[in-house]
């Protein structure tokens, strides 16, 4: 195995896959979730966790299915907060939520609006598994023969289930492991009454409905929850899944549906890991969590480049909680990003060789397809929010004032730009943010600060193209503070106040490169 191939997480699990299930023709990695609300950030870890275990089990040319479920025959058990038409969707609790109207009339049901949200951006960051819709599963008769075994067996799902709980908790009196919509009325306030033996389920509901029903027709039957997850392993045999550190709990539904899945239905139970919370720092956008809204993939997209998604957690082990950032960290995270892609292209030495097949091993992960071919063009994130400030937001502008930016690399650094400015606008600190003053705007400065400032223009601006690198450019600054008698935090206060109209701003030498000597020296004429 290449050494880039060893060390990372990914990698980890697929050799562990392929050792536990042995050489298969086919190997399931599996994933899912209730789509009741947002699917939000903390979903999508399970999503792409899972999605570069296929990647890694796919680099050592194994077939892989990647399936991912929708729970969407769960209960739909409360209305979200901020949801339109909140008073239509309280009449549909108790509901399947795949028959839960869409309150924003867009899709079928409540449901499918936020399967399609989920499904149209996932192909953005290289992810495409096959997915399953449960409801159309049971309500087709897929599982009936899942559930029928579960029934012969519940005395010993009882055990099972059981077994972690002490006894205030455990199953008092009757108990079935089979749940039903009621066919009258589409709720579960139903009672099972009884089964045949065979395929025959007897129920009642609160609405008066009675019904025995055939569990090969009977569409509103399924199984609960901890025994539904390991009888859908067996079905799909299914390889590996990871869950949540809640399901991961000693004595969590993990726990139980391994015991489920070998005890009733036969089978050894998937490979799996525990992935931790996500955390938020900073807001994207204009948005507040306390009135219902979440931070979801779109969020992330529009600060995020895909490619810079990946990174957040192909970078991080599963089981490592971490925050995802939308304040000033941004900054820090593309630096970081630009430093793990300099070292694959050899621009930029690691500290040893196993820090370099990690960092390469991430960056490989972190592309939506195939590594680029060519060389990308690296623009610090810091200075691409300096350009389009100074720019106004013309990312167009900013792309000319590029030097050596081919064609072909135009295309990422403009989704780059794009985000840049998103970011500006929506996230960014307001002492952050600048606009650069026009020629004949004169700021409020003492007579020192003057003085500095002219010095600033005679000394430095006027030689602009004479220095030949920021280095020499801030050496020429300090000296023209001292030739002036004042300190340099006096000049560079000056400086900014008479360019932008504040007290700070970037860093001065590399700010005067970019403005170039011309709009310098039209702002500081007035001086």
């Amino acid at each position: 195995m290449e050494k880039n191939k060893a060390s990372h997480w990914a990698d980890q699990t697929a050799e562990k896959i392929i050792q536990t299930w042995g050489d298969k023709d086919i190997y399931t990695c599996a994933s899912g979730i209730t789509p009741s609300g947002t699917v939000h950030v903390g979903n999508f870890r399970e999503m792409i966790s899972v999605e570069l275990v296929v990647r890694a089990l796919r680099d050592r040319g194994k077939k892989v299915r990647f399936i991912y479920s929708w729970d969407d025959y769960d209960v739909f058990r409360k209305v979200p907060l901020n949801m339109p038409q909140a008073e239509l969707l309280e009449k549909f609790l108790r509901q399947p939520i795949t028959l839960v109207p869409d309150p924003w009339e867009r899709d079928s049901s409540y449901a499918r609006h936020h399967e399609v949200d989920v499904e149209s951006i996932l192909p953005e960051v290289g992810i495409a598994p096959e997915f399953l819709y449960q409801a159309e599963r049971y309500r087709k008769g897929m599982y009936a023969q899942g559930m029928r075994r579960a029934l012969e067996m519940r005395e010993q799902l009882k055990t099972i289930l059981d077994k972690y709980r002490d006894e205030d908790h455990k199953i008092q009196g009757e108990w079935w492991p089979v749940s039903v919509f009621c066919s009258a009325c589409n709720r579960d306030t139903t009672e099972i009454e009884g089964w045949d033996g065979e395929w025959g389920l007897s129920y009642r509901c609160d609405c008066g409905h009675r019904e025995t029903g055939d569990l090969r027709s009977l569409k509103g039957a399924k199984l609960v929850w901890r025994v539904d997850w390991p009888m859908r392993w067996d079905f799909e045999q299914v390889d590996f899944e990871p869950a949540g550190k809640d399901h991961h709990s000693q004595g969590g539904s993990f726990d139980t549906s391994k015991h489920v899945v070998e005890e009733v239905y036969g089978r050894k139970p998937p490979v799996t890991f525990r992935y931790d919370f996500i955390g938020i720092k900073g807001s994207p956008g204009k948005m507040s969590s306390s009135k219902g809204k979440v931070v979801d993939l779109p969020d992330l997209l529009r600060v995020y480049q895909p490619e810079l998604v990946r990174y957040l957690f192909a970078g991080t082990r599963p089981n490592t909680e971490f925050v995802i950032s939308f304040d000033l960290d941004v900054i820090k995270i593309y630096e970081d990003y630009d430093r793990t892609e300099r070292i694959y292209w050899g621009k930029e030495k690691a500290k040893d060789q196993a820090t370099e097949a990690k960092e390469r091993r991430i960056y490989e992960l972190s592309q939506v397809g195939p590594v680029p071919s060519e060389e990308p063009y690296q623009v610090p994130f810091r200075h691409l929010c300096s350009l389009l400030l100074i720019h106004q937001g013309d990312v167009e502008a900013v792309m000319e004032a590029l030097p050596g930016l081919k064609d072909s690399q135009k295309p990422k650094v403009r989704s780059r730009a794009e985000r840049a400015w998103y970011w500006i606008n929506e996230c960014s600190p307001e002492d952050f943010r600048f606009s650069v003053r026009k020629p004949g705007e004169k700021a409020r400065l003492s007579d020192a600060e003057t003085e500095a400032l002219r010095r600033l223009r005679d000394e430095v601006v006027l030689r602009l193209e004479s220095f030949g690198n920021e280095k020499s450019i801030a050496e020429a600054i300090y000296a023209a503070a001292g030739a002036a008698g004042v300190d340099s935090k006096t000049l560079f206060r000056a400086a900014y106040q008479a360019l932008i109209g504040k007290d700070q701003g970037p860093r001065l030498a590399g700010f005067l490169g970019t403005l170039g000597k011309e709009k310098v020296l039209g702002i500081l004429a007035a001086y």
